[in-house]
């Protein structure tokens, strides 16, 4: 049985109280959101799909994460037996245990190799690395290198999958080397706080979500009330806990000469003193500028590691989704207007220009909310399908952001809470309005299900869940008529 493995190792050295707790106290633990386990996944695919560079290996995973000890002898016994490539090969030296993604020997001897759904090499990845190195060299295999894989996000998909393309080695063994001794050591320190019997007495600080959020944040932050310093609109993290480690967590004991921008002054001052501001004339001027018929748009998009459609590149993010609400003049009824891809092998974004442009019209403004969104993906869908430039050109250059009242603060209360996310502004003029009793109810979430159906993982009800997520959608279009109308009310 090891004491420590690379996952805790790592944990371990972002925060020792989370390595403690992660041992005992699992009862603390953060549940796995949605869109967090969409990603493990993915990274999963990707370290499947990796194997292909190196073929006919001998895959030493174990059936489930409690088995290892077996994955540790089936290693031993490929390398006894003669075999070059290893899948999962598994080491454990002084009770600590590490995979490796890929063990490959050539005329050169053996090579380790590490495989990341990222687009770079991170420093947390040489870590876990320069830990995996230490443990093979100490059971008596010279590693000669060690690198990672990562994917190449310039990669632009002609016709098959070009696995060679699609990933790049980096060799890390000079940084790996480098880690050594603080390898050597960082295991004895982590041990000894395992070994402990009280939980560490560690204070929340940067660590909590450096270089992940720890799934303990919920247990350490408990003491943090649910409006602090902590959410003050654009302030640093470390201007955050500056006022933390001086005591103070409430706003109203934020000395007068912190030095807060004048946005972050405002946010304070509207909750203590829970007043709101309104510029009407800046408001009416906003409004009056607005061109009739008026169309309310809104896009939802799912990115992929592995590019599943010719000419897209990994994590693009790909249009699959939208909601467009018509108003053909102020106060006149609305009309609705939606689109959702098939699921199916075929690229989504054909689909959706065409009916995208049949459904916005030659003529009248067209609102979004956070216009640099749906700009770039319209942008991204002209160069990519130069023969509907023209038309998309046309819904480009009637876009106008319904952001910009709420950005600029010509519109501002204290349930804003310094926010001017579409899903706080709502509630904030409309309180009956919420997304909290949509079955999705966020955009990262929509786009984790929906690639989910893509690669075929998906294992809900299918006819259900495309439902919702174009419930989900229409709310974000509906949102902004019934901002609209409550702007013109002022």
């Amino acid at each position: 049985m090891h004491t420590l493995s690379k996952s805790t190792f790592v944990r371990g050295c972002q925060c020792e109280k989370s390595l403690y707790l992660n041992k005992y106290h699992k009862e603390f633990q953060s549940s796995i959101s949605e869109n967090q386990e969409a990603i493990f996944e993915q990274g999963k695919d990707v370290g499947f799909l990796a194997r292909k560079l190196f073929s006919n290996g001998i895959d030493a995973s174990p059936p489930n994460y409690f088995s290892y000890d077996g994955s540790v002898k089936k290693t031993e016994l490929a390398i006894k037996k003669g075999d070059t490539t290893i899948y999962e090969a598994a080491f454990l030296f002084d009770n600590v245990l590490a995979a490796l993604d890929i063990l490959a020997k050539d005329s050169d001897g053996w090579k380790g190799f590490e495989v990341k759904s990222s687009t770079e090499v991170k420093d947390t990845h040489i870590l876990d690395a320069a830990l995996q190195y230490y443990l093979i060299q100490n059971t008596g295999i010279s590693l000669q290198d060690i690198s990672i894989i990562h994917i190449n996000n310039q990669y632009l998909r002609g016709g098959e999958l070009e696995i060679e393309k699609l990933f790049i080695k980096k060799s890390i063994l000079k940084e790996v080397l480098e880690l050594q001794t603080f390898i050597t050591k960082k295991i004895m320190e982590l041990k000894s706080v395992l070994e402990e019997k009280v939980i560490p007495n560690i204070e929340i600080g940067l660590q909590c979500n450096d270089p992940y959020p720890c799934d303990f944040i919920d247990y350490c932050w408990k003491k943090i009330p649910p409006y602090s310093v902590f959410d003050i609109a654009n302030l640093r993290t470390t201007k955050k806990f500056e006022l933390f480690n001086q005591g103070i967590i409430q706003l109203k004991d934020i000395p007068k000469d912190f030095a807060l921008n004048a946005n972050q002054w405002q946010q304070v001052n509207c909750e203590l003193e829970q007043k709101s501001v309104v510029d009407k004339p800046r408001i009416k001027e906003f409004t009056a500028e607005l061109i009739y018929p008026l169309y309310f748009l809104d896009f939802e998009t799912f990115q992929l590691a592995i590019p599943k459609f010719v000419n897209t590149r990994p994590y693009q993010q790909l249009v699959f989704q939208y909601s467009l609400h018509k108003q053909n003049s102020k106060g006149s009824d609305l009309l609705h207007y939606e689109f959702i891809a098939e699921t199916n092998s075929y690229d989504p974004r054909i689909s959706f220009i065409k009916k995208l442009v049949a459904d916005c019209g030659e003529e009248g403004d067209i609102l979004v909310y956070n216009i640099a969104f749906e700009r770039t993906r319209l942008q991204e869908l002209a160069n990519d399908f130069p023969e509907f430039s023209d038309s998309i050109s046309n819904i480009l250059n009637r876009l106008k952001d319904l952001m910009i009242p709420f950005r600029e603060r010509w519109f501002y209360t204290p349930e804003m809470k310094g926010s001017y996310s579409i899903k706080v502004v709502l509630p904030a003029l409309l309180p009956k309005f919420s997304y909290s009793n949509l079955e999705i109810k966020d955009g990262s979430t929509a786009s984790s299900i929906y690639s989910s159906m893509v690669q075929g993982v998906f294992t809900g009800d299918k006819k259900k869940t495309k439902r919702a997520l174009l419930e989900y959608c229409k709310l974000d279009t509906l949102a902004m008529v019934k901002i609209i109308e409550k702007l013109n009310s002022l």
